[in-house]
């Protein structure tokens, strides 16, 4: 067996075999697969698609390419997933709420992927914070702390940490085939006692209808069912930034509001709940999701999941002293710029992936690999879709770090965001649920 026979078969739409694929990922893995063939892969892939016996041999086979963590702790272990987002970082304030209700949330995340932001990129906004761990580390924080956000390690699907980044290069991101193994592989290596997976939908998501959206959905609730993990997922809007933020540093200070002063009108906030009260009904924590989430919003209240997050922090050698002045330590880039509204009227359509990209072009994204991301760049108070707005008021802030790109940014912001003489039609946060 080899690369290029794979190749052929994926190329002639043949469906591959369990040994086909379980091959290739351990080439992936081991290096056997070159950069090409890897690429070539991704893109016989996201042109033909996989069948969901071939998905889940993918899964099964990126998953088997590295070692699958065993716990033994005091409570159930908990994982969460979002198929990525403008402005989500959900994450951040799920993992250090189960800590605080004693449960142990190992996330293993990822970086940004084309347009949306990366939870760990996020993270290190923070000076000193770092996100790569040995598994001897990760247990420890987690043993200790009840949650740790991390890299996967090297030894956690390493087929699936070199498909990612090639994926990002390469322009392959949105296949359901691959997100669903790629998230999958991960999280089912991390030995989770349960899952919850958001899956964005709308102009800011990779799935941009409610069709491709539910059809990921249940491909990824099938799959890890099938793999022995109960699993839930939320269908959820992404027509506009869940914050009204985008950029690193931006919207790690929007996760720091809500754990320090959880609003119900804030969508960060209320999906993170939503979120909690799912998993830890399905880990039997609480009779319903709505217990779970009104639990939740009971340890953000009283401060217990803002320590959490702070320890975690402190564990992966970012400030000690986080919750005692957030902003001293979370930069904005020097260049602050307005992107005023051209008319009077309400703000109709949020293309996101226009935003999304804006920011990346900013150097808040990747447009390789290796490149190094700005952490201070990006938008803040971008005004939520239905607002009504007037000639010459700001429709968001670009900090940029030269004068250069905050006005292209501003031109491209303005461009991203429509201001209609009629209000849209409002939409649910929660679109669905996979049951």
């Amino acid at each position: 067996m080899d690369a290029r026979a794979v190749l052929t078969r994926l190329r002639q739409g043949v469906p591959l075999r369990d040994d086909e694929v379980q091959w290739f990922a351990r080439g992936l893995a081991s290096g056997v697969v070159s950069d090409a063939q890897a690429a070539a892969f991704a893109m016989g892939v996201c042109k033909s698609g996989m069948t969901e016996p071939e998905t889940v041999a993918l899964t099964r086979a990126m998953r088997d390419s590295g070692k699958v963590l065993e716990w033994d702790l005091p409570g159930p272990v908990l994982d969460k997933h979002s198929t990525g987002g403008l402005g989500d970082a959900t994450s951040l304030v799920v993992a250090p709420v189960l800590a605080a209700l004693g449960c142990y949330a190992p996330f293993l995340s990822g970086r940004g992927l084309g347009h949306t932001g990366g939870t760990l990129d996020k993270l290190e906004a923070l000076d000193g914070v770092v996100t790569t761990v040995s598994e001897s580390r990760l247990r420890a924080i987690v043993e200790d702390v009840g949650c740790a956000v991390v890299s996967a390690t090297n030894e956690i699907a390493p087929a699936d940490r070199r498909l990612y980044a090639i994926r990002d290069e390469t322009g392959t991101v949105d296949s359901p085939a691959l997100i669903t193994a790629s998230i999958l592989s991960k999280k089912l290596a991390t030995g989770a006692h349960a899952l919850v997976l958001d899956v964005k939908v709308g102009t800011g998501a990779f799935m941009q209808t409610r069709a491709q959206a539910k059809a990921l959905a249940q491909a990824l609730v099938n799959t890890a069912r099938g793999a022995g993990c109960p699993t839930q997922a939320l269908i959820t809007d992404m027509n506009q930034p869940l914050a009204p933020a985008i950029g690193n540093a931006l919207e790690l200070i929007e996760v720091l509001h809500v754990l320090r002063d959880p609003k119900p009108d804030n969508r960060l906030c209320t999906l993170s709940l939503a979120l909690c009260g799912e998993v830890l009904a399905l880990a039997r924590r609480f009779a319903t999701p709505q217990e779970g989430a009104r639990a939740a919003l009971g340890v953000l209240q009283d401060g217990s999941a803002a320590e959490k997050f702070a320890a975690m922090i402190h564990a992966l050698k970012g400030p000690a002293r986080l919750l005692d002045n957030p902003e001293a330590y979370l930069r904005r880039a020097p260049v602050r710029a307005k992107v005023a509204a051209d008319r009077d009227g309400y703000v109709a359509a949020i293309n996101g992936t226009a935003l999304g990209q804006a920011v990346v072009r900013l150097g808040g994204g990747r447009l390789r690999s290796d490149d190094v991301i700005d952490p201070r760049v990006g938008l803040a108070d971008i005004r939520s879709l239905g607002a009504k707005v007037r000639f010459g008021a700001p429709l968001a802030v670009v900090y940029a770090a030269t004068e250069g790109d905050a006005a292209r940014a501003v031109e491209e912001v303005r461009r991203a965001i429509e201001v209609s003489e009629d209000a849209p039609t409002a939409q649910p946060l929660i679109q669905g649920r996979i049951d």
